[in-house]
C-alpha cells in the first residue's frame, strides 16, 4: 500500500527516525481505505468520505506563530504575526519527534503554485490518512514520475495528537502552528481541522513570492471561456461570494481562494476547492453540491443521516463552517492548466451590512488600493453571541491572518501592476440595500450577477456615472435589466437622514481603520475616501 518516493528523500533523511509504518504518496483509493480502517471517518454517498474535526471547526490564528530569526527579523509584520523564539521552536519540534515515534505517518509529496517557474515544493507530513487526502485534494499533485527525483522546499508535519506546552513551547495553548522559514518547516499541533495545511502554504508564498516581484492575492479567478486573456480576480473575504460568484458556467474557472500574479500572468497556487457547505443546493451552485456525492471528497463536520448518509446542508450544530474539499477537475468548467492572463478586471467583494455602499462602484488605482489595505466586510447580528448590531471586520489585503509582510507591500504590487497591464478595478457590496441588517433587504443575487456581467464584458464602462459622497467612487446610473434606485442606496432607505447617518458612521469607521497606514502611502491614496 506505498506509493512512489525519491529514495533520497525518504522521512530518515530529514532526521525524522522511529515512527512506525510510513506510507508515501498514497493515491485517494488507498487513502480513503486507510482512513475507514483506522475509524477517522465514515463512508459517504458516492464514496466521499465524511469526518468530523472535533474541537476545531475553524483556523486557530491566535495559535499562529512565525520564528524570529534574523533573516526574518525585519521583513516580517510583527503586529499581525505572533513571534516565537528559535529555542522555543527547536523544543516543540524535538519533542514533537519524539512523540511521533512508533505510530503510522503518510508523506505526500505536493507542491503550490500552477506556474511551473514559481511553484513551491512542499512535503505535508499527516497523522491522519484523511489529512493526506485533503493536501493532495487542496494542493498540487505531482505526475507520479516526478516523484522519484522530488525534493522537498518545506515540510508540514501535522500532529493532531501532540499537544504543546505553552511555558516550554513558547505558545499560547496546547495547539499550535509554528513557521519557521530558516528551518523551512511548519510544525501544528493538537488541530485535526485540515484547512490549517492550507493555509500555511498560502503564509508561505505570501511571504516568499513578492521577494520575486509576483502578487500573491487571497482571491478566486475566473476567465472567458478560450480567452485566458479576458481573467478576472474576485478579492473577499468570507461571506462575500468569492467562490459563488467566481464559479460562473459562462467562464472558465482559475481557482477559488489562491493565486498569484506574475509577470506572465495569473496563476492558481491551488489543485483543488474547499468550499462551505451551508445552505448549498443543487439550484444555486449545481456544481459544487455535486462533489458532495463524488469518490474522495472529504465532508467536514456536516450532520447526515447514519442510515441513508443524506447529508443535511441546514443543520449547523457541528459549525457553520461545515465544508467540503475536492480536486478542481471536478469542476466541469475549471481550468486545464489553472492559468490565466494579466487580470482585466478587478473585483472587490465585501459583505455590507450597514446598508451604506453601492452594488457596484468604479475605483480609480488609488481608491483600489485604499480598499484592498482595508478589506472592509461585516459580521452580522446574531451569527456570534454578543454581538447585537453589524460589527466591521477589516482585514487587510482582504487575508491578514496569512499576510507575513507588511500590507503595504502587498498594496504597492498591486497598485504597480494595476499601472502596468491596466486593469478595471471594482468594488462590490453583496451586503445589505434598504436598510442596516435587521431592516434592509440582502443584495438581490441576479442584480449582482448582471452587474457583474456588465462589468466583465466591458459594457458597464459605457454607463453613465456619479461620484458617491460618501467615498468618492464612480457609481453607475442606469444599467440594463437593474433597478435604478438599487444603484443608489440612499434611494433605497424610507428616512434619508438615517442613512446619512449611517454613512458617516461607516465612513469614521474606514478613517480610523485606516490610520494605521497614513505613514507607509502616498497622498494620492489617502486622499482616496475623501468624497
Amino acid at each position: 500500500m506505498n506509493g512512489r518516493v525519491n529514495p533520497s528523500q525518504r522521512l530518515e533523511d530529514q532526521g525524522i527516525s522511529g515512527l512506525g509504518n510510513v506510507y508515501y504518496n498514497l493515491m485517494e483509493p488507498a487513502l480513503v481505505e486507510a482512513a475507514l480502517k483506522n475509524g477517522e471517518g465514515t463512508l459517504g454517498n458516492g464514496g466521499a468520505l465524511l469526518v468530523a474535526t472535533g474541537e476545531h471547526t475553524g483556523r486557530s490564528p491566535k495559535d499562529k506563530f512565525v520564528v524570529r530569526t534574523p533573516s526574518v527579523e525585519d521583513s516580517i509584520w510583527w503586529d499581525n504575526n505572533k513571534p516565537m523564539d528559535p529555542e522555543a521552536f527547536d523544543r516543540l519540534h524535538a519533542d514533537m519527534l519524539e512523540h511521533m515515534k512508533g505510530r503510522d505517518y503518510y508523506v505526500h509529496d505536493l507542491y503550490g503554485g500552477a506556474d511551473p517557474a514559481q511553484r513551491l515544493d512542499v512535503r505535508v507530513v499527516t497523522e491522519m490518512a484523511w489529512h493526506g487526502l485533503f493536501a493532495r485534494h487542496l494542493l498540487r499533485r505531482p505526475a507520479r514520475e516526478e516523484l522519484d527525483s522530488y525534493l522537498p522546499e518545506f515540510t508540514i508535519l501535522n500532529c493532531p495528537s501532540f499537544k504543546a506546552d505553552p511555558e516550554r513551547h513558547g505558545c499560547r495553548t496546547k495547539t499550535v502552528i509554528a513557521l519557521n522559514f530558516d528551518k523551512k518547516l511548519i510544525l501544528i499541533a493538537d488541530s485535526e481541522y485540515a484547512g490549517e495545511i492550507k493555509k500555511s502554504v498560502f503564509t508561505l508564498l505570501n511571504y516568499i513570492l513578492p521577494g520575486k516581484g509576483i502578487m500573491p492575492m487571497h482571491c478566486s479567478a475566473n476567465h472567458a471561456i478560450d480567452n485566458p486573456v479576458d481573467t478576472a480576480v474576485f478579492f473577499g473575504l468570507s461571506g462575500t461570494g468569492k467562490t459563488t460568484l467566481s464559479a460562473d458556467p459562462s467562464r472558465t474557472l482559475i481557482g477559488d481562494d489562491e493565486h498569484g500574479w506574475s509577470d506572465t500572468g495569473t496563476f492558481n497556487f491551488e489543485g483543488g476547492c474547499y468550499a462551505k457547505t451551508i445552505n448549498l443546493s443543487a439550484e444555486a451552485e449545481p456544481e459544487i453540491y455535486a462533489t458532495t456525492t463524488k469518490f474522495a471528497t472529504v465532508i467536514e463536520n456536516m450532520v447526515y443521516d447514519a442510515e441513508t448518509r443524506e447529508l443535511d446542508f441546514e443543520d449547523d450544530s457541528l459549525t457553520a463552517n461545515m465544508r467540503c474539499a475536492y480536486p478542481l477537475h471536478y469542476i466541469s468548467n475549471a481550468s486545464e492548466t489553472s492559468l490565466g492572463g494579466h487580470p482585466k478586471n478587478i473585483i472587490m467583494l465585501t459583505c455590507d451590512a450597514f446598508g451604506v455602499l453601492p452594488p457596484i462602484a468604479r475605483l480609480t488605482p488609488a481608491q483600489a488600493m485604499y480598499h484592498f489595505l482595508s478589506g472592509f466586510t461585516s459580521k452580522v447580528a446574531g451569527t456570534e453571541k454578543g454581538v447585537i448590531e453589524p460589527e466591521p471586520t477589516f482585514s487587510t489585503c482582504f487575508g491578514a491572518p496569512f499576510m507575513p509582510r507588511r500590507p503595504e507591500v502587498y498594496g504597492n504590487l498591486l497598485r504597480e501592476k494595476i499601472a502596468k497591464h491596466g486593469a478595471t478595478c471594482w468594488l462590490v457590496n453583496t451586503g445589505w440595500t434598504g436598510g442596516a441588517y435587521g431592516a434592509g433587504s440582502r443584495m438581490p443575487i441576479r442584480d449582482t450577477r448582471l452587474l457583474l456581467s456588465a462589468a466583465l464584458d466591458g459594457s458597464l464602462n459605457d454607463a453613465e456615472f456619479r461620484k458617491d459622497p460618501n467615498f468618492g467612487f464612480e457609481v453607475p446610473v442606469h444599467v440594463e435589466g437593474v433597478a435604478d434606485v438599487l444603484l443608489d442606496p440612499r434611494k433605497t432607505w424610507s428616512v434619508n437622514e438615517e442613512y446619512d447617518a449611517q454613512a458617516r458612521k461607516l465612513v469614521a469607521m474606514f478613517a480610523e481603520n485606516f490610520a494605521q497606514y497614513v505613514p507607509y502611502i502616498d497622498e494620492d491614496v489617502k486622499a482616496a475616501a475623501i468624497g
